[in-house]
């Protein structure tokens, strides 16, 4: 039977070698927007957006692994829910109920204390929608709908989840990535250290607000341009040099 410091040792392995790939991932993805192939831009943006998921769901296991963290039935608590996302607003309450001393009672304005309160609001918030998204299009993803996801019937286009891929872009989804980090990094904070979720969560909140910012203004054609009149012009230099 593993130890928990064994499942830890893993879960930190595991996440690692996916960020080696997202990094892959997102080159490629780069190279095939700079070269207008369509295709591979959609295939590599897909294999970013389904890494990106499996990062999401290895952090989570990590953190449930740390050696200063929950209780086996803590843990046995979070893995008890029904999806990777329920599991991460269980981490999060039961970090919340611990180092505030609320045990059972519902966590309030009444029960904590009223600017907690709000912190907590916020990032139940943001795990219902930053980190739900992510997930739910890489259960897609991880079926092989990378180009038409389907119901869960597997009858019909899921025509919400068509148009989140459509509309998704690089640029899109390391934004994502950076509000996921914020968010899990506040998380871990609560269960880890909570004097370091005192003192840090203002700056980890504003590195996520400034990502959500950068998810609505940002212009992915601006971008998508640039890397194509970089390679244009590298080609050109490369002819001349040749010439």
């Amino acid at each position: 039977m593993a130890t928990r410091e064994d499942l830890y040792r893993w879960h930190v392995a595991n996440t690692r070698s996916i960020e080696i790939a997202m990094r892959a991932a997102a080159r490629s993805c780069r190279q095939a927007i700079a070269a207008e192939n369509k295709p591979a831009r959609q295939s590599f943006l897909s294999l970013y957006a389904l890494l990106l998921g499996a990062w999401a769901e290895n952090r989570l296991q990590k953190l449930l692994h740390e050696s200063a963290g929950l209780s086996d039935d803590e843990r046995e608590d979070v893995g008890a829910q029904s999806s990777q996302f329920e599991s991460w607003r269980k981490v999060t309450e039961i970090g919340y109920r611990r180092f505030y001393g609320v045990p059972r009672a519902a966590l309030s304005d009444e029960t904590l204390p009223f600017s907690v309160f709000a912190q907590y609001s916020k990032l139940t918030e943001m795990l219902g929608t930053d980190l739900r998204s992510v997930i739910e299009m890489r259960n897609k993803l991880a079926h092989g709908q990378w180009v038409y996801p389907l119901n869960g019937q597997k009858t019909e286009i899921d025509q919400d989840r068509c148009k989140d891929l459509r509309r998704e872009n690089l640029l899109a989804v390391q934004f994502k990535r950076t509000m996921i980090a914020g968010l899990a990094d506040i998380v871990q904070d609560l269960v880890i250290s909570p004097m370091a979720y005192v003192r840090d969560f203002d700056a980890r909140y504003r590195q996520i607000a400034q990502a959500r910012c950068n998810l609505r203004t940002r212009d992915y054609s601006d971008y998508a341009r640039q890397l194509v009149g970089r390679r244009q012009r590298g080609i050109r230099r490369r002819r001349r040099e040749v010439g």
